[in-house]
């Protein structure tokens, strides 16, 4: 096209209305206002118990937002201590029941955001597809990890031998259930809300059950990464709030590199100092069990080589300094540092991703449900990434074939094909010069 006088102004007059949109929208965001329905939500308002609102009333907002997330970040910590207290299986219900919240939270954003309201059956499909996605994820974790006790019920045996194909059909009932849903003048809009649960379902069931699977390995795989993303995150915000001057990321302004370097520091010692003490105590290190014999759960074992103290060289330039040749300590120790490292320099993304995604929405928080800190996703955020990355780790580096699993599943077997694998095995066990000739034998 030729240039005309007139572009140049109207290109500037484009550009300042661009740049006086609110921080992070764009003009997808303001076409999907308006093919969706509406303003977005504003910020939540004051959930700060009357209680405190009372005893803080003198204190500045800056001061007063301090006291009210300590206070309850030492409430939550407790409640913490308390539940680890009840064991591996009650915490594995909490997991289960901060899982529900968060997707609800994540849920009910989505459906206030775009005014979901006349969608037919969107939150019952959102509801059942959770269910689905549950009951295909719990029945593998019992299968792998429980597996006597599957092979042992006449129920539990045969819905663990159909178990991929029944959540399957679970979950294509919820399919076609959806598109006989499907009506008109909402069709892009119900597709885009079947997308934002299945994403959610992805983000925060998937994760969740990964935190189990460490669980099951052994409590300190549960606690120390867990215990390592809640330290950085009280630590980042104490060295922010004290000394806290240069800007981190655009998506956090609160967020400072003084936080997060003190907070990266602070944790690796605090998740040195944690294993150290953990490491000692078989109800913390053995892997979560099935007994047979007493009909429960038990997390008792011989430690293995993670949890027995070794002699370590300090290199020679630190020797030096901390006047020490060398040093005994607990090898899980060393992995402490890989994942409170994670947990300090890569776990914070979990929560920029979670800053994005509301500044995207316009929201303050996720939900008001714990004053001072917002929903429980506000305070989950990072541990999802946490999580999977201590499962991948495991994976890697830690977790080796189980013996115990394998006889399990051998005994299960025909009698034929238990002799077929013996015989293999004695054939190779003979070959690798670790027993006699077959015709000793």
């Amino acid at each position: 096209h030729a240039w005309r006088p007139g572009s140049l102004s109207l290109f500037k007059l484009q550009e300042s209305e661009s740049e006086n949109k609110l921080d992070g929208e764009t003009a997808s965001d303001s076409e999907s206002k308006s093919e969706f329905g509406g303003s977005l939500p504003v910020p939540t308002s004051d959930d700060t118990p009357e209680v405190l609102n009372r005893a803080l009333s003198n204190l500045s907002s800056r001061w007063k937002n301090w006291w009210v997330r300590g206070i309850l970040t030492l409430a939550m910590i407790t409640f913490f201590f308390i539940i680890i207290y009840l064991g591996p299986m009650v915490l594995m219900m909490i997991v289960m029941c901060v899982q529900i919240k968060c997707f609800h939270e994540i849920i009910t954003i989505g459906y206030n955001v775009y005014h979901s309201y006349d969608l037919p059956w969107f939150r019952t499909l959102s509801w059942y597809f959770l269910l689905c996605v549950n009951y295909f994820f719990y029945g593998e974790t019992v299968t792998d990890y429980f597996f006597t006790l599957v092979q042992r019920e006449e129920p539990l045996r045969i819905l663990s031998k159909y178990h991929r194909f029944i959540s399957f059909a679970l979950y294509l009932t919820g399919f076609c259930m959806f598109v006989l849903s499907l009506v008109k003048k909402h069709y892009r809009l119900q597709f885009y809300m079947f997308g934002w649960t299945h994403v959610t379902l992805l983000i925060v069931v998937t994760q969740s059950h990964l935190i189990i699977h460490n669980l099951f390995e052994g409590m300190i795989w549960f606690i120390v990464p867990i215990s390592c993303v809640i330290c950085n995150d009280i630590m980042a915000y104490m060295f922010g709030f004290f000394f806290g001057r240069t800007p981190l990321i655009k998506l956090s302004p609160k967020k400072t590199w003084e936080g997060f370097i003190g907070g990266f520091f602070a944790t690796v010692l605090f998740g040195l100092l944690l294993s150290y003490v953990m490491s000692g105590y078989r109800c913390f290190t053995c892997p979560v069990e099935f007994n047979n014999d007493t009909n429960s759960f038990t997390v008792d074992c011989e430690p293995s080589e993670l949890f027995q103290l070794q002699e370590y060289n300090i290199p020679l330039v630190l020797q030096s300094v901390v006047g020490w040749k060398t040093l005994r300590m607990y090898p899980f120790q060393i992995h402490s540092i890989a994942l409170s490292t994670f947990a300090s320099l890569i776990g914070p993304f979990g929560g920029f991703f979670a800053s994005g995604f509301k500044r995207a929405f316009k929201i303050k928080d996720f939900a008001n449900t714990i004053p001072g800190h917002g929903g429980i996703m506000d305070r989950f955020d990072c541990q999802y990434l946490m999580a999977t990355f201590v499962n991948v780790y495991i994976a890697s580096f830690i977790r080796g074939p189980n013996p115990s699993k394998l006889i399990q599943q051998f005994l299960t077997l025909r009698p034929d094909q238990q002799l077929h694998i013996f015989n293999t095995l004695k054939a190779h066990l003979v070959d690798k010069g670790m027993l006699g000739s077959l015709e000793d034998a």
